[in-house]
């Protein structure tokens, strides 16, 4: 196949958020429809540059690149893992991409995922990054997506490491996760850069988006 810009980009998603889903891809991709960005993924996946896998029950395929797509990019060939167990954080990340992207006007050329944000830091003691970050103007922001407890030492930890490197601090939580919900407000005086948005509002956000562009 005849590659060309898009096509490139994709991929360079693909490696930098380890997979995506084909939603997600049509966004990145600025696809005109769901249909039209799935041609395009059959056409890569069957030059050999990426491919697919069900990783959990009742989730769509994960899209992720192969060793030619590495290859390609000239990034590591080591094919990145895609744990069952993340699955649902990994996608909600990529899904408030999407929702920071339209609600902030950013484009993706203004953010850093968590995997950059190691790349970054290079070899040595890996230290805590947030999921991704970006730059608003002049500012910069971080965002936590957090489905799942932590102990209130290590969240506070993150709290104060992402205050002293960041101007604002979002944090993304389902309406279910209360407890952490209360440590991060119970921090916001100490910590005032902090903002918790519900995961809820993210996802509803971004669905009512897909629905008006289909």
């Amino acid at each position: 196949m005849r590659l060309v810009v898009r096509d490139y980009e994709i991929l360079q998603e693909l490696d930098r958020w380890r997979f995506c889903l084909s939603r997600h891809i049509k966004f990145f991709g600025g696809f005109g429809s769901q249909s039209a960005c799935d041609r395009r993924l059959r056409l890569l996946r069957e030059a050999g540059y990426i491919d697919r896998k069900r990783i959990l029950y009742g989730v769509p395929s994960a899209y992720f690149l192969t060793y030619k797509g590495k290859a390609l990019l000239g990034v590591s060939k080591r094919l990145d893992k895609i744990k069952v167990e993340q699955i649902t954080h990994d996608i909600a990340v990529l899904d408030t991409v999407i929702y920071f992207m339209l609600s902030q006007k950013i484009t993706l050329s203004a953010i850093l995922s968590e995997k950059q944000l190691h790349g970054l830091d290079g070899f040595g003691f890996r230290r805590h990054r947030p999921d991704f970050v970006f730059r608003r103007g002049e500012k910069s922001y971080c965002v936590e997506v957090e489905l799942s407890p932590k102990t209130k030492g290590k969240l506070e930890e993150n709290l104060k490491q992402n205050f002293d490197e960041y101007d604002f601090q979002r944090w993304i939580v389902p309406n279910s996760q209360i407890k952490i919900t209360e440590v991060l407000q119970q921090n916001s005086d100490m910590f005032p850069n902090i903002e918790i948005i519900k995961l809820e509002e993210v996802e509803d956000y971004v669905r009512s988006y897909g629905k008006s562009e289909s």
